[in-house]
């Protein structure tokens, strides 16, 4: 069916008051309560039918539309971040060092809204809807690998996600084939030495200086063991040692995460993180032990899915604004949901014109409210193309 317009713009008002009560009211992964209740009391009362509680604090809506068509769900993650807001504004974060840092409160309030359209233009809609708003998408190993097992998939035949992205300005709409997101593992290497008088070090195995030779031995993994037409990222995040400036040290922790876009290039750099660790530790006397953590798999978009993308967008925005952009090292666990059935991930720009918003986890992090609007045209639009797809 034809989008009604006039319906989604009605809504726009609602959309930044529930996101601006979201900001206000962030809970952190596997804590959302209250934000999983007050979404649910939402789409019960437009007669969905709600399951609470899964994967823990999750949400699947159903809407069974008056016409024939394929069942298409459609993803927002509701989780925060825990970081202390430093903006100055009304809808400023409450909760003491908890913060919507991501944009998860306007990917919650935009799927709400999209969610009431269908519920006043039901007999209209084809197919069934399938609403997910999942938890805890900022820790692994995330809350799409819960919501999948619990069955949210059930039925479905393709799946959609929005990304607000401060990066991009208000405006812009991307996406592209294939690989977008890179899978973010993360590794902790704790270095064991012998601590003694910093005097005397010659009575010592110092794990900081074998911490500080680790983190520059890291460095050549990528420059020098991947293929330079292959693309990874290996970046030391924390580097903890010692108590006192006259002591030397014999623990010291480095952690960091890993950013790949294949298997290969994956298993390779974990590879070179265990050899490097353990060499870099016997050379300075010391014993480094590597904790690998594998994050969530690369977003892989289905490419079909991504020609509807920009199908739709280019009956839905003005010339232009629909972008190919370049794979982003950031990850997602939506990726689950792309390994299990047909779909697309897409970028909604969020940010200011000049580029001086503020980035993704920044404690000044904000949007351009404006952009929830364009999120859910494109959710419906592409909701309706997909659900009278008759060739898939």
């Amino acid at each position: 069916m034809p989008i009604r317009e006039e319906t989604l713009r009605s809504l726009y008002g609602e959309m930044v008051e529930w996101r601006r009560y979201l900001h206000r009211h962030p809970e952190l992964s596997f804590q959302e309560f209250k934000t999983s209740s007050w979404i649910a009391e939402k789409l019960e009362a437009w007669g969905l039918e709600v399951t609470r509680g899964v994967a823990g604090t999750g949400i699947v809506a159903r809407l069974r539309g008056g016409r024939p068509g394929r069942t298409i769900a459609l993803r927002a993650d509701i989780d925060a971040l825990p970081i202390q807001d430093e903006k100055t504004c009304e809808y400023a974060s409450t909760v003491p060092g908890v913060m919507h840092a991501c944009g998860h409160d306007g990917h919650t309030a935009e799927l709400l809204a999209v969610a009431r359209y269908y519920s006043l233009h039901r007999e209209e809609t084809a197919g069934t809807r399938v609403f997910l708003f999942q938890p805890a998408e900022e820790v692994l190993p995330g809350g799409a690998v819960g919501m999948i097992a619990a069955g949210a998939l059930e039925g479905v035949d393709a799946v959609y996600g929005v990304h607000l992205w401060s990066p991009f300005p208000y405006g812009v709409v991307a996406t592209r084939p294939g690989p977008l997101m890179a899978s973010p593992d993360e590794f902790e290497a704790e270095i064991l030495g012998r601590g003694g008088h910093g005097g005397l070090p010659h009575q010592s195995a110092d794990a900081i200086v074998a911490g500080a030779h680790l983190v520059v031995a890291l460095q050549t993994i990528v420059s020098r063991n991947v293929d330079p037409l292959e693309s990874a990222v290996v970046s030391v995040g924390r580097l903890s040692a010692g108590g006192a400036r006259n002591v030397i040290a014999d623990r010291c922790q480095v952690e960091g995460t890993v950013r790949t876009f294949t298997p290969e290039a994956r298993a390779l750099v974990r590879q070179r993180l265990e050899e490097v660790a353990r060499h870099i530790g016997a050379m300075h006397g010391t014993e480094a032990r590597m904790t690998y953590f594998e994050g969530y798999p690369p977003v892989v978009n289905d490419a079909a899915e991504v020609e509807r993308f920009f199908k739709v967008a280019s009956e839905l925005l003005e010339p232009g604004e629909a972008r190919r952009c370049d794979p982003i090292m950031a990850g997602e666990d939506f990726s689950y949901y792309l390994r299990e059935r047909p779909g697309c991930f897409f970028f909604v720009g969020a940010g200011r014109e000049d580029g001086t918003s503020a980035p993704h986890h920044h404690p000044r992090f904000d949007i351009d409210e404006r952009a929830m609007l364009t999120a859910a045209r494109l959710l419906v639009g592409i909701a309706d193309d997909s659900a009278e797809d008759t060739r898939r």
